[in-house]
């Protein structure tokens, strides 16, 4: 256990940054936990920082001991109306990153068609092989544009096709026997939420991304479900005008910032 004492503008007893287990830091003044720091390492390998306190010195002892010695980018998520919480991550240095909009998409909506020579595929009927091909395919083209980097955390990078991959999760456009889009629903949350959208570059602006939403949407229709949740980095564009074309009601959204050693 590392531990740092502090007592310059904290109060009448001394503040000792302790670092507890590898992932964990604890202030501590006059034996009681006045503020606690995790750093948490998705399975995409970028570290995420989180900090709970209500002072700010505190926060400010915390972030700089977590910062220590770190030689790799850290990131930090926080809600587009928090901006106390947004100033102390910005005196620790932090910048923006990425903004995503949070959406509710509504589940009962009007059937749209599958452009001609396109037929949508789910559950059983999406295969795990040519799905493999599509996901690395489209990882190559994000990869080859804005970057991998500039995804969602929950959007796992690709691994050498050692990653489990769930065709039920699936929902995918066929075209000539290759899969040229799809769509990633999670189920298993109290509303479902639509986690990836995805066509091939050289079959975008035909509306495929319409039809596959609108056959996963109309599943969930069908299983009693009103409405799904999506988040849509706001520098999409298309992705954006998709979702509100779709009746999409924006809900709020979230900012993800980033510390870069080096940068000042």
């Amino acid at each position: 256990m590392n531990s740092v004492p502090n007592s310059a503008g904290l109060g009448a007893y001394a503040v000792t940054i302790s670092r507890v287990a590898d992932n964990q830091w604890h202030a501590i003044e006059n034996d009681l936990v006045v503020g606690r720091g995790h750093a948490s390492r998705r399975l995409d390998g970028r570290t995420f920082l989180s900090i709970d306190t209500w002072r700010s010195t505190v926060f400010d002892r915390l972030a700089a001991a977590m910062l220590a010695g770190q030689s790799r980018p850290q990131y930090t998520v926080v809600d587009e109306t928090d901006r106390d919480l947004r100033a102390s991550w910005e005196r620790a240095g932090f910048t923006q990153w990425r903004r995503e909009s949070e959406f509710v998409v509504p589940a009962s909506l009007p059937t749209a068609a599958a452009p001609a020579g396109v037929v949508i595929a789910t559950a059983d009927a999406v295969a795990e092989a040519p799905l493999r091909e599509l996901d690395r395919a489209i990882r190559t083209e994000v990869e080859s544009a804005v970057g991998w980097q500039t995804m969602p955390a929950e959007v796992l990078p690709w691994q050498g096709g050692t990653r489990p991959i769930d065709p039920s999760k699936y929902t995918v456009a066929v075209r000539d026997d290759r899969y040229v889009g799809l769509v990633r629903v999670a189920t298993m949350t109290r509303r479902p939420r639509i986690g990836l959208v995805a066509v091939l570059a050289t079959e975008q602006r035909h509306g495929i991304a319409r039809a596959l939403l609108s056959q996963v949407l109309g599943g969930l229709h069908l299983s009693g479900f009103e409405a799904a949740t999506a988040e849509v980095d706001e520098t999409n564009t298309a992705a954006m005008a998709l979702f509100e074309g779709l009746g999409a009601r924006r809900t709020g959204g979230s900012l993800e910032l980033i510390h870069q050693p080096g940068k000042a």
